[in-house]
């Protein structure tokens, strides 16, 4: 049984597109789209670039999440972990990150840094309770 979905995506980032590094893994890793290094003060945020633009089809959401070797090793989060990537939005897809350590943490070009999990949703309608 094929349980697949399509998403189109333009990727000016120069690294492979998003991909699943196992058979089972759910997530597929995002890398950062970076012209030079950025570092993430302790206790500060930015938002990274991932150098991709999809279209999610409707019906369906992509989940941006904290990598978990990055969090216990680093201390660095998804800071609205998970983060919602609407069908509707068509920007690049950036990643807005925290340092929770108490040290520097630098991120280069190509340093993977999140991942995405794509999710079916419902639409709900509301029913006055009685």
């Amino acid at each position: 049984m094929n349980t697949s979905v399509i998403i189109k995506i333009r990727n000016i980032s120069g690294h492979p597109d998003p991909n699943y590094g196992t058979e089972g893994s759910a997530g597929m890793d995002l890398q950062a789209h970076l012209e030079k290094c950025e570092i993430i003060l302790p206790m500060h945020r930015k938002t990274i670039k991932t150098g991709l633009f999809v279209e999610i089809p409707k019906g369906y959401e992509m989940q941006v999440r904290s990598r978990s070797g990055l969090a216990l090793h680093h201390g660095i989060t998804v800071l609205n972990d998970p983060g919602t990537i609407d069908s509707d939005y068509r920007g690049e897809i950036k990643i807005l990150l925290i340092n929770l350590s108490n040290i520097p943490f630098t991120i280069k070009n190509g340093d993977k840094i999140a991942q995405i999990i794509v999710q079916k949703h419902e639409k709900v309608e509301w029913n006055e309770l009685q």
